[in-house]
């Protein structure tokens, strides 16, 4: 068969935990879309990998067979493809920049601009991502380095800087009841209904759904979206509110949604973030150098 190797890191992390609820928070998926990989997997190759009991998820012989080649396996695959992907790249003297919505706020046009300088020839290719990619396609190599909001999945695994931090805000229908607060409490905004990244993000959607500030009252979902219009959309359409940053007022101001500081929750973090791999990568270094001299986040 043919392999996804999606399906083979999900393998590699379930391996490993030794439980599906480990694993699903190491990848930041939801529990029953990696349990659907796993089974994928193992109705690819016609044999059961794990054995499951309420005490974890145990390997069977063909488990641990397969958990002995798939991270070298794994590790070659996307060093070829990064370095495949890098030559690439340096022959069109192009560096691939994942990001999420606005960026690193109003910074971004600074950073591109101070790379430019640095490196005369080279361009700086912004790659904007969905959400259900929160790692803006570094995490699958598809980029060099990435603007991102902190924390994202696969975090650990790659360095990462933190350039600025600032406040959440929350995003209202215009006539929403609280829309004419000058500031409102998170506590109040609790058993409203929210509009959530989607659920394969895992603690993803969880950090933007303040999950873990709710003193452990549940979260009403009314919409799920994976790109900026689509969140726009369910917000102004009176499907739930959302959690957002305080720069969205002014990236995403649109009739009918109105932005209110909140508070009781914690501010969002903007950082700059690369592959280990590149350490060494001049162009890389460049770039991340000047996200650490322009990126402070403040406006223009």
């Amino acid at each position: 068969m043919d392999v996804d190797t999606g399906l083979l890191r999900c393998f590699v992390a379930v391996a490993r935990e030794g439980s599906l609820t480990g694993a699903a928070e190491r990848l930041y998926v939801s529990q029953p879309a990696l349990t659907k990989r796993i089974r994928q997997l193992e109705a690819g190759l016609g044999t059961p990998l794990f054995i499951r009991s309420r005490a974890g998820m145990a390997l069977t012989e063909a488990g641990r067979a397969l958990a002995e080649r798939a991270p070298g396996l794994l590790d070659e695959w996307e060093r070829t493809l990064r370095e495949t992907r890098q030559v690439a790249a340096r022959s069109a003297r192009v560096l691939r920049v994942g990001f999420l919505a606005s960026a690193a706020n109003e910074a971004t046009s600074r950073i591109v601009a101070a790379f430019a300088r640095r490196r005369p020839g080279w361009r700086a290719e912004m790659r904007q991502a969905a959400w259900s990619d929160p790692s803006a396609g570094l995490a699958a190599g598809d980029v060099d380095v990435a603007l991102l909001r902190l924390p994202f999945p696969g975090e650990d695994a790659l360095r990462v800087e933190t350039l600025f931090t600032e406040a959440r805000c929350v995003a209202l229908p215009a006539s929403h009841r609280l829309a004419g607060r000058a500031v409102i409490p998170f506590r109040e905004l609790w058993d409203e209904p929210f509009v959530a990244a989607p659920e394969e993000t895992g603690r993803w959607r969880g950090y933007w759904l303040a999950a873990d500030e709710r003193d452990g009252r549940p979260v009403t979902v009314g919409a799920v979206t994976d790109q900026p219009d689509e969140w726009l959309s369910a917000i102004a359409n009176g499907y739930g509110i959302a959690l957002a940053p305080e720069s969205a007022a002014r990236f995403y101001a649109r009739p009918g949604i109105v932005y209110r500081p909140v508070t009781g929750v914690t501010p969002s973090r903007v950082g700059v973030a690369w592959s280990p791999a590149d350490d060494t990568n001049p162009v890389v270094r460049d770039f991340v150098g000047c996200c650490r001299r322009y990126g402070g986040g403040g406006v223009a």
